[in-house]
C-alpha cells in the first residue's frame, strides 16, 4: 500500500476514535458530575483521603483494571493494558490529586462541603472525576489500545512534603515505567472549554519561611530600656521586599510574601518575640539558591542592626514545574485535534506550585491548564478562595481530552 492511500486510512481512524471518545464521554458525563459532587461534599485533607481512595479503587476494579491501594499511604494506582499491546508497547502515566484544603466553603451549592473548615477549593474533586472518566472511556477502547495506561490518584498535593515524591519513592515508576506522564489543573482564568499549554517552566518552586525575632520586652512607655522585636520584625519584612527588585533580573520572576505576623498581647507591653511566616517562589533553581542565601543575610543582619536576634527556618518545598518541550507540543497538537484550534491556547506561567513537578523530573511529560471559568455564571473566583467554583462542563473536556491524548500517545 502506498503512502498516498495509507494516510487517509489513518486519518479516518483518528476521526473514528475521536467520535467514539466523545460519545463515551457524553454517555458518562452525568455519572462523573455526581462523582465530583460526592467528592466535593466529603472533602478529605492530605493523607486522610481514605473514603475518596476507596471510591476510586472500587470504581477502577469494576472496570476490570489492576488496582493497587495504599501507595504512599492513601494513593491508588491502576493499570489498563490494551489488547493490541506488545512487549515493545509504550506506557503512559496519567495523574490526578485527591486532597482538599483546610478552609471553609462559602458557596450556595446544595453539594457544598459537609465537613467543617475543609473544602475542595482547588478543583481536585474535578481532577479525580475526570481521570476516573478517562479510565472508563479508555476501558471501552481496550480492544484498540496499543499499550498500557497507568492511572495515578495521588494524595497530599496541598501539604508538604506532598504525595508525588512519596509515590515515586514507593516505586510507582519502577514497575511499568512510563514513557510519558501527563496531568491537568483547573484554572478559573481560562474559560470552560479551553485548554492551556506552556512549554518550559510553568509553575514556581515554593519554599516556606519561618522567622522568630527575639528581643527584650518591657514597658511600652520606655522603649529605650527594651529591644523591640516588633519594630525589628517590620524592618525585616521591608528589607525582604528588596530581594526580588534588587537581586533578580527584571525578566526573572520571583515572589516573597510574609503572610503572618504574631507578637504582642497588650497596648502597653513590648513583647519578647515576634513570629512570622511566609513564602518564597522562583522560576529557576539558580535564583532559588541565591534567594535562600540573601534571605539568610537580610534576616540576620537586619535583626543585628536593630539590636535583636533572629532565627530563620527555610523549608524547601516543591521544585519548579518544567514542562517538556516535545511533550507539550504533542499534547497541544492533540488538543487542536480534539477540541479545535480556537480552544487550544498558550496558558500563562504563574507562581503557584505543584508537586507534579517531581513526576516531570522523573519522566518527560506536560501539565496543562483546564479552563473552568464562566463569567456569565459568576465563576470567576481563583483557586484557594472560599468562593471557588467551576463550570462542570470542564469535566467533559478534561475526561475526553485525557482519554484521547493517552490513546494518541500509545498509538504513535
Amino acid at each position: 500500500m502506498s503512502e498516498a492511500t495509507a494516510a487517509p486510512q489513518k486519518f479516518e481512524n483518528i476521526l473514528d476514535i475521536k467520535s467514539r471518545i466523545r460519545r463515551e464521554t457524553d454517555s458518562i458525563f452525568g455519572e462523573l458530575v455526581e462523582l465530583r459532587r460526592d467528592f466535593h461534599r466529603h472533602p478529605e485533607l492530605a493523607f486522610e483521603e481514605h473514603r475518596t481512595a476507596k471510591i476510586i479503587a472500587d470504581y477502577l476494579s469494576a472496570l476490570g483494571l489492576e488496582v493497587k491501594t495504599g501507595v504512599a499511604q492513601t494513593g491508588v494506582v491502576a493499570h489498563l493494558t490494551g489488547d493490541k499491546a506488545t512487549a515493545d508497547s509504550k506506557t503512559v502515566a496519567l495523574r490526578a490529586d485527591m486532597d482538599a484544603l483546610p478552609m471553609p466553603e462559602e458557596t450556595a451549592h446544595h453539594f457544598k462541603s459537609t465537613v467543617p473548615n475543609v473544602m475542595h477549593a482547588c478543583g481536585h474533586d474535578a481532577h479525580t472525576a475526570s481521570l476516573l472518566g478517562a479510565a472508563k472511556v479508555l476501558s471501552s477502547l481496550k480492544a484498540e489500545l496499543r499499550g498500557t495506561v497507568k492511572f495515578m490518584f495521588q494524595p497530599s498535593e496541598e501539604k508538604l512534603p506532598g504525595g508525588a515524591k512519596p509515590m515515586l519513592d514507593a516505586g510507582v515508576f519502577r514497575t511499568r515505567t512510563p514513557d510519558a506522564v501527563f496531568g491537568q489543573h483547573c484554572i478559573p482564568l481560562l474559560p470552560v472549554g479551553q485548554l492551556g499549554f506552556y512549554a518550559g517552566p510553568m509553575m514556581a518552586s515554593a519554599d516556606e519561611l519561618y522567622i522568630t525575632v527575639r528581643g527584650t520586652g518591657g514597658h511600652a512607655s520606655a522603649p529605650h530600656r527594651a529591644a523591640d522585636p516588633i519594630v525589628a520584625a517590620v524592618q525585616i519584612v521591608t528589607s525582604l521586599q528588596t530581594l526580588i527588585s534588587r537581586n533578580f533580573p527584571p525578566d526573572s520572576p520571583g515572589v516573597i510574601t510574609i503572610a503572618a505576623i504574631h507578637g504582642g498581647s497588650a497596648t502597653n507591653i513590648i513583647p519578647n518575640e515576634v513570629q512570622m511566616m511566609g513564602t518564597f517562589r522562583t522560576m529557576d533553581e539558580a535564583s532559588r539558591e541565591m534567594g535562600h542565601r540573601r534571605i539568610e543575610e537580610l534576616v540576620h543582619f537586619t535583626a543585628k542592626a536593630m539590636g535583636v536576634s533572629a532565627e530563620l527556618e527555610i523549608r524547601k518545598g516543591y521544585p519548579v514545574l518544567v514542562n517538556d518541550d516535545s511533550m507539550t507540543r504533542f499534547a497541544a497538537d492533540a488538543s487542536r485535534e480534539y477540541i479545535g484550534e480556537m480552544n487550544t491556547v498558550e496558558g500563562p506561567a504563574f507562581m503557584g506550585a505543584e508537586d507534579f513537578a517531581y513526576f516531570l523530573q522523573a519522566c518527560k511529560g506536560t501539565f496543562w491548564q483546564l479552563g473552568v471559568g464562566n463569567r456569565e455564571r459568576g465563576i470567576v473566583h481563583n483557586i484557594h478562595s472560599t468562593a471557588f467554583d467551576l463550570d462542570e462542563e470542564a469535566i467533559r473536556t478534561g475526561t475526553g481530552f485525557t482519554a484521547y491524548l493517552a490513546w494518541k500517545f500509545l498509538s504513535e
